[in-house]
């Protein structure tokens, strides 16, 4: 794409995690020549998770390489697939208007949101302080560096428990800290879990503060807070892992389209139509219960047979009567 042009396109759909490129995959066989716009992370969550042991048709296969062949199917089917940022989204009149951080400018009869989730912070300022320094939200990036150290892990759902478990290929020690006295993980995973010697679980307590030193940077502790008593005391840790969920990628259609649960995108029941007649969501954007990606991957598939549908009852309306001359 040449920068400062202007492109149209019949349907345009934004991410491209499972959701993004599934869309892509069955738009291009409905013969709507799509047009991908990768985003920040192309490939989504699954590019920072290794092992993927629930994708139908794999027992085992590493996220990264997951989404390259998904990448590939998408463009082997005609979708074009481009490497930009959609920055701004207009969607208060058709076309729908999109600009990208290239300076390209993007029109679409119609649009799939497939913008997915990013992992949610403390919002400690020390948290801040230490990311990439000790304080990370990926166990699968960052696992590696703390080889026979001890690792803490913050949260009660599927991420924090599958984090934990994952670390224990690398920490002597890992801490999983939890502000309640029971998981919300399911429960094979909290089985694995509790039947680990590397693992050890501080129920009822919250994360106040990272330790550690400035020169170099590097995290040595977590303080803690008991919530019953309220007792104070530090955690030793060379590294430690916030997993306390997700926040949909929702901030490009903030105030334009109808939102529930905390900004997912709200779609209609049973399939992806938004509030906006013409924008269709899916995968993590809109999913606040599953969250995996092959719920992703099947609503990319409805999203885009929603989109073809749509696009075909636009054409097949009968264009608005020339006024006639007076007289």
């Amino acid at each position: 794409m040449i920068m400062g042009e202007t492109r149209h396109t019949r349907l345009l759909i934004i991410g491209s995690g499972p959701a993004g490129y599934t869309a892509a995959v069955y738009g291009a066989r409905a013969m709507l020549n799509p047009l991908l716009v990768q985003g920040i992370q192309p490939g989504g969550q699954l590019t920072i998770t290794t092992e993927v042991e629930n994708w139908p048709g794999d027992s085992e296969v590493q996220g990264p390489a997951l989404m390259e062949r998904m990448e590939a199917h998408a463009r082997a089917m005609g979708a074009e697939v481009i490497a930009d940022h959609v920055a701004t989204l207009d969607l208060s009149a058709r076309p729908f208007r999109a600009e990208a951080d290239s300076g390209t400018t993007m029109t679409a009869d119609a649009v799939i949101l497939a913008t997915g989730a990013q992992a949610k912070w403390l919002g400690l300022p020390s948290e801040e302080k230490f990311k990439g320094f000790g304080v990370s939200a990926c166990a699968t990036c960052d696992g590696f560096f703390y080889r026979g150290r001890e690792v803490v892990v913050i949260g009660g759902g599927n991420t924090a428990v599958e984090e934990a478990l994952f670390l224990t290929n690398f920490a002597s020690k890992v801490t999983l800290i939890h502000r309640r006295d029971s998981l919300r993980a399911e429960k094979i995973l909290q089985d694995r879990l509790f039947r680990h010697p590397k693992i050890a679980v501080l129920w009822n307590h919250g994360v106040e503060e990272v330790l550690g030193d400035a020169d170099p940077l590097g995290v040595t502790a977590v303080r803690v807070r008991d919530v019953m008593s309220g007792a104070v005391s530090d955690v030793p840790c060379a590294g430690f892992f916030v997993a306390i969920g997700h926040a949909p990628a929702s901030e490009l259609v903030q105030g334009q389209v109808e939102m529930h649960h905390g900004n997912y995108v709200k779609v209609k029941p049973g399939g992806t139509e938004t509030s906006v007649p013409g924008v269709f969501a899916a995968g993590d954007l809109t999913d606040h219960v599953y969250r995996q990606a092959v719920t992703s991957a099947g609503m990319g598939c409805m999203a885009a047979l929603d989109a073809e549908r749509w696009l075909a009852e636009q054409a097949s309306q009968p264009a608005p009567a020339e006024p006639q001359p007076m007289g």
